[in-house]
């Protein structure tokens, strides 16, 4: 299981070519530099265009730029506008019953809720121009802390 689908991952690359040429591009260009469907990059590029990511111009000089500097948008904003909302698990939906049989019982959903949060909060750090750096040049991107987890006994 990806946390990322396809689509939010060309997403991502698509926004990183923008975001090297802030004179922007078109998806015809995108689809070329990184052989993918052009139709693909083009509803893509509709829906970054939609919520917000990305601004179109039409004309000769037309194409795609970033909306927002990349420094500006969290990581977590794009994954959740393009995907189903994040969770770790399936128990880590926002009702109080999720349909599990298990939920009054269960010894792990509370550190799972933990583990959840943590990430999402990582991901709430990062923006999209910490994704962007060169690979060497960025800092290390992922510290967190799992807490610890009083072991489950199986008596």
């Amino acid at each position: 299981m990806a946390l990322l689908s396809r689509k939010t991952d060309y997403a991502l690359l698509i926004l990183q070519y923008l975001h090297e040429r802030p004179h922007g591009g078109c998806a015809r260009e995108i689809a070329d530099r990184f052989q993918i469907s052009r139709a693909f990059v083009a509803n893509i590029l509709k829906e970054l265009c939609h919520k917000g990511f990305v601004s179109s111009h039409r004309g000769v000089k037309g194409g795609y730029i970033l909306h927002r500097p990349a420094e500006e948008v969290p990581l977590v904003q794009l994954i959740e506008s393009m995907e189903d909302p994040f969770r770790f698990a399936e128990c880590n939906q926002p009702v109080e019953d999720d349909g599990c049989h298990l939920m009054h019982i269960c010894p792990v959903k509370g550190p799972i809720a933990e583990i959840h949060q943590r990430i999402r909060e990582m991901l709430s750090r990062l923006t999209l121009a910490d994704i962007f750096r060169t690979p060497g040049a960025a800092p290390a991107l992922i510290s967190v802390t799992v807490p610890e987890v009083a072991a489950v006994s199986h008596s």
